[in-house]
């Protein structure tokens, strides 16, 4: 079955019931839940066939003066690229299949943001050409952790968008599928790194924590480079930021971190509780929320 240029994966699974029981971080049973889950919880959705709401003039001028849907479609079909790209390298049929599907979903995204913007009209700048990842593991890494960070706060955002009525209801209903599928992207790639540091050769752990530490340093050293872009008007690679813009006004800072932690928590606690949640932004929301009043004090 296609979408366009996509093909639907096989997401069937033959590894034998799912592991019961307490299971170790980084054991084969670990890799079984986690793909899994991945795999068992996949909508079949086609973008080509959502029926995206008619929308009032005022509801319409609100989506189109976000400045986010070109970096949103580029940054897609970016991360469509490295999964895909990374997941030709898995030797192992199970995980495989799985980052296939991680991969498929990812460009499956694009196929709906630009659904999107065709519907409303909305027009986009060309897009470049993406050059193949020279570095696949460190392209996936890159995807994954940027998207611990911008789903975090994307879900944050979303729901800030259902309370406060920015977008029509039918609108967020139609979109709800993408998040929801940040939601799983994140868990797997999480489950993954925890998995794929403890099944790798001793002499290897050195240089891999040396490759984690250099996707922190450039995702940080980027989304300060955004910080500075925002000033000048520029658009940049990470749209949730300019969406916090339009999306958070009627929103204080203490009460948009609540929501991200609250969404994070209740999006990613529906999964087995036997696997590992990204932590790392949660955390620092928990720790910088510590030092901002909130809105009734």
């Amino acid at each position: 079955m296609t979408i366009g240029a996509l093909v639907f994966p096989d997401v069937t699974a033959d590894s034998g019931p799912l592991p019961e029981g307490p299971i170790r971080i980084g054991s084969e049973a670990h890799m079984r839940l986690f793909c899994r889950t991945l795999l068992d919880t996949f909508d079949p959705y086609r973008p080509a066939v959502i029926d995206w709401p008619a929308l009032d003039a005022e509801a319409r001028e609100r989506l189109t003066s976000l400045p986010i849907w070109d970096i949103a479609v580029q940054t897609e079909n970016r991360a469509g690229l490295n999964v895909c790209t990374y997941a030709e390298t898995v030797s192992d049929p199970l995980l495989k299949k799985a980052v296939e599907l991680n991969g498929f979903e990812e460009r499956r995204h694009r196929h709906v943001l630009s659904n999107l913007v065709e519907a409303y009209g909305i027009a986009l700048a060309p897009e470049p050409v993406y050059p193949r990842p020279r570095d696949p593991e460190w392209a996936f890494m890159v995807t994954g952790y940027s998207e611990c960070i911008d789903s975090f706060f994307a879900f944050g955002l979303f729901e800030t968008a259902k309370r406060s009525g920015f977008f029509p209801a039918e609108l967020v209903d139609t979109f709800e599928p993408v998040i929801h599928e940040e939601g799983r992207h994140i868990l797997f790639f999480v489950n993954w790194i925890a998995w794929h540091r403890r099944n790798m050769a001793w002499w290897r752990r050195p240089w891999f924590e040396l490759k984690v530490l250099g996707v922190w340093a450039f995702l940080i050293w980027e989304r300060i480079g955004i910080a500075g872009d925002m000033s000048n008007g520029v658009q940049d690679n990470n749209f949730t930021v300019n969406g916090a813009e339009q999306l958070g006004k009627d929103v204080d800072i203490g009460q948009l971190m609540d929501i991200c932690l609250a969404e994070n928590d209740r999006r990613l606690g529906i999964y087995d509780k036997r696997l590992l949640r990204p932590r790392f932004v949660p955390f620092m929301i928990r720790l910088a929320r510590r030092f901002i009043p909130s809105a009734a004090a």
